[in-house]
């Protein structure tokens, strides 16, 4: 029996010591990654929407004004061109209304512009998510590997 090996139970399962320890630590790292991005995604949103607040209030100002004056104002216009240019009313008609497109269009598309420019904050949210992941690939392709220790 002096040449055989002693086997020990130390109810680890053959798992290195510290194994689980270092999982639980990382599963809580990861969680608490988890929260914070959260919360700078809601402060990014906080600040997105305080830069958006004013253009979007301009947005829909402007778009009841177009939706109340709109038809009347056209049927003028169509009305004071079909008779200065002699022209048909169905034709002053259709007339009007492609110029009052083109018009409401150039006004959305510039409303539009300044909208997505305040969203930008979320550049913040972005870098932070990417230096997050990478924390996390790095811990998990080295976890496992014994760390280099000085040889005699």
């Amino acid at each position: 029996m002096v040449n055989q090996a002693s086997v020990r139970d130390d109810g680890s399962g053959g798992q290195p010591e510290g194994v689980v320890g270092n999982l639980a630590e990382f599963a809580n790292d990861a969680a608490t990654l988890v929260e914070l991005q959260a919360k700078l995604a809601a402060l990014d949103f906080k600040e997105a929407m305080a830069r958006a607040a004013i253009p979007l209030v301009l947005i829909a100002v402007g778009v009841a004004l177009i939706l109340a004056s709109l038809p009347v104002a056209l049927l003028g216009v169509a009305w004071l061109l079909a008779s200065a240019l002699s022209l048909g009313t169905g034709w002053a008609f259709l007339l009007t209304a492609a110029v009052a497109a083109a018009l409401a269009a150039v006004i959305a598309w510039v409303s539009l512009t300044e909208v997505r420019g305040s969203f930008a904050s979320f550049r913040h949210t972005r870098e932070e998510l990417i230096r997050n992941i990478s924390w996390i690939r790095t811990v998990l392709v080295h976890s496992g590997r014994s760390s280099p220790r000085g040889r005699i």
